[in-house]
């Protein structure tokens, strides 16, 4: 084990100094870092802001029950039942039907699921919708499997939307998980402007195109108001919304210098623009952002082709937000935040100081043990431990990871396994030297029953790290993280930077005595 071919140890040096180049990268301006790559702070060491956000189903969950009623009345109707009194209230639909229609209602609902009528029946017979009857009265509402399933899509989509906000914004490796089922955490390191963040995701951006009316619409209106407080009639009738974007881009508009919105439609949303403009030229159209009128210009011309702008009286800022929100989609659902902390950077530098502190107390405690302890051979399990710390670093840096104070407690950690692995292999190869054996040979046999032993402790150590990482949440992440790549590069700096050089000592003077 002890002899190394020129290749080996040209690929094992070469390796080492590639991997250990990115970590030098961490010390460079971000002007001056020529490949933009270095280990990302996570919110404990540079500050930023944590957001608790929560999800609000309960006008989604009305919502869904609206749409339930068109079906139903289609239903009773091709079924004849009668109905009277039929309204919605809240998450509920009522209704009241003659005395004999109640069986052929019940036998219609209660129907087994390989009937031939509509979803709305399926959706009843899957457990989506609940039924009670008293007195002729119906009362249809969603189960408690179906209110589930309305959370868990609200919420993953919602934390999907928040990730795509968030992105855009250019924010550094953001922490983003689910917290509970209803509730959303959001760490944000390095965040110079948390309100302007806290803007965007609470708004739900439900964009919708409809027409302006002085005498109302045959589809019915809302009265809304514009940003400058003008009161409009609109209609109803939404001619498209933010689901048939492709994309939308800020800009500034060539006549005016104006910043405005680019956007782009899908074919089904072109169509509908361009019919509904045609028809309506002179005519005010309504770009209705969350039930609120932020610009009604007036159509001049039909605009085909699925391209269109809204203008209005915009900063450059508002309308790249604007942008933002179109593409990322709007929410399911408002969005809460009930809890909201601000880290400063104060405390993370002091985080930061503490960390390294600890890391270069317990470094130089272990140079100075493994010298005392075995001499030259300490030397090299110095050397090795250098190189594996500049490997881990080198690796966070390559896979651009955020660093936690629990990742620095994982590459102190790191340094106690590379110190232990290095240890065991010296103290067997103490062992085999008292048999009286050839150096060599005492030291080849010592690395190779040794290893069984590193790679037991190591291997067992990575397991738990794994399980960390995939069960764990933010900074027990950052600590498998730390933990398992470290794992990786002290085996590599003990078994080939050590040996190499353990073996270079010993054959360059196979005569001279080694003491350990």
């Amino acid at each position: 084990m002890l002899n190394f071919s020129k290749i080996k140890i040209i690929s094992i040096y070469l390796l080492f100094i590639i991997i250990s180049f990115f970590t030098f990268l961490n010390f460079q301006k971000d002007d001056k870092n020529i490949l933009n790559k270095k280990v990302n702070l996570g919110l404990d060491l540079q500050g930023g802001s944590y957001l608790l956000l929560e999800i609000d189903t309960n006008p989604l969950i009305e919502e869904r029950i609206q749409s339930k009623v068109l079906p139903l009345k289609k239903l009773l109707k091709k079924n004849n039942i009668n109905y009277n009194n039929f309204f919605v209230k809240k998450d509920n639909i009522i209704f009241e039907i003659e005395d004999n229609n109640i069986k052929k209602f019940e036998k219609l609902f209660f129907a087994k699921k390989d009937n031939l009528f509509n979803s709305f029946i399926q959706k009843y017979n899957g457990f989506e919708l609940n039924l009670e009857t008293e007195n002729n009265i119906i009362n249809i509402f969603f189960s408690k499997v179906g209110v589930i399933n309305i959370n868990n899509s609200a919420l993953n989509q919602s934390i999907e939307i928040v990730r795509r906000r968030i992105d855009d914004v250019g924010t550094k490796e953001p922490t983003i998980l689910q917290r509970g089922d209803k509730r959303i955490l959001v760490e944000l390191p390095g965040l110079k402007d948390p309100e302007r963040i806290k803007e965007l995701l609470g708004k739900t951006a439900q964009l919708n195109f409809r027409l302006v009316s002085d005498e109302g619409s045959e589809f019915g209106f809302d009265n809304l108001k514009s940003e400058d407080g003008e009161d409009l009639v609109v209609s109803k009738r939404i001619i498209f919304s933010g689901e048939n974007l492709i994309d939308a881009q800020p800009r500034l508009d060539n006549r005016t210098n104006q910043p405005i919105v680019s956007f782009t439609l899908d074919r089904l949303g072109g169509q509908r623009f361009g019919k509904s403009t045609l028809s309506n030229v002179g005519k005010r159209i309504a770009i209705v952002l969350d039930n609120k009128v932020i610009s009604a210009p007036q159509i001049r011309e039909p605009i085909t082709g699925g391209n269109g702008t809204i203008s209005g009286n915009f900063s450059f800022q508002e309308v790249t937000d604007l942008a933002l929100l179109l593409r990322s989609g709007a929410l399911p659902t408002p969005i809460n935040i009930v809890e909201e902390r601000t880290v400063g950077p104060d405390l993370g530098q002091d985080s930061i100081k503490s960390g390294t502190i600890s890391l270069i107390i317990g470094f130089i405690l272990v140079i100075i043990f493994m010298i005392i302890k075995y001499r030259i051979f300490g030397v090299i399990a110095n050397v090795a431990l250098i190189s594996n710390l500049l490997m881990l670093v080198g690796v966070l840096t390559i896979l651009e990871a955020t660093l936690t104070l629990p990742g620095i407690a994982g590459i102190i950690l790191t340094v106690g396994m590379a110190v232990d692995a290095n240890v065991l292999i010296f103290e067997r190869i103490k062992e085999e030297l008292k048999t009286e054996k050839s150096i060599i040979h005492a030291f080849d046999i010592g690395y190779k029953k040794a290893k069984i032993t590193v790679l037991d402790a190591n291997i067992t150590t990575l397991i738990a790290a794994a399980i960390l990482f995939f069960f764990g949440s933010g900074p027990i992440k950052g600590f498998a993280v730390t933990l398992g790549i470290g794992i990786v590069t002290t085996l590599y700096s003990a078994y080939f930077i050590a040996r190499h050089l353990t073996s270079w000592i010993i054959l360059r003077d196979k005569s001279k005595e080694i003491k350990l």
